[in-house]
């Protein structure tokens, strides 16, 4: 399993990807691989191609109220607007398809962000956000091991 965060963490509540992945390097999360990564489409496919799960995590602007966490489990969920980075994830599974190299599964995290603007730090829902969804991938990662 590869737990991909994504995000600039110089963009407030862009950086709730990169969070999580911080987050779970003080778990232990045997066989799982930890990674961040910008979005771009082909360093996302050279991250995931071939693992037995990719879960990725990104941030994206509120539609309902920040820190809400939705999860999509499937590459037909994707749609070309979920990510605050300009290709984002609708186009990366869209290109692992044609090339083959997508995953064996993919779940996707997406944590709804409020304040996208230049500086550091996460608003507080968004940091009770990446609180959950380390849990939440700690127990699939258990889950995987069983």
């Amino acid at each position: 399993m590869i737990v991909i965060g994504v995000g600039n963490e110089l963009r407030r509540d862009d950086g709730a990807g990169p969070a999580v992945v911080e987050e779970l390097r003080s778990r232990p999360l045997e066989g799982t691989t930890l990674a961040v990564s910008d979005g771009e489409p082909s360093r996302l496919l050279d991250l995931w191609a071939g693992a037995d799960l990719a879960v990725v995590v990104d941030a994206v602007p509120s539609i309902g109220e920040p820190g809400r966490v939705r999860e999509l489990g499937t590459v037909g969920d994707v749609a070309s607007g979920t990510s605050s980075h300009a290709l984002g994830l609708g186009v990366a599974t869209r290109l692992g398809e044609a090339l083959g190299r997508m995953p064996a599964a993919l779940r996707i995290y997406l944590i709804e962000g409020a304040d996208f603007g230049f500086g550091d730090g996460l608003s507080p829902r968004v940091v009770r956000a990446v609180t959950e969804v380390a849990d939440r991938i700690t127990a699939l990662s258990r889950e995987a091991r069983c």
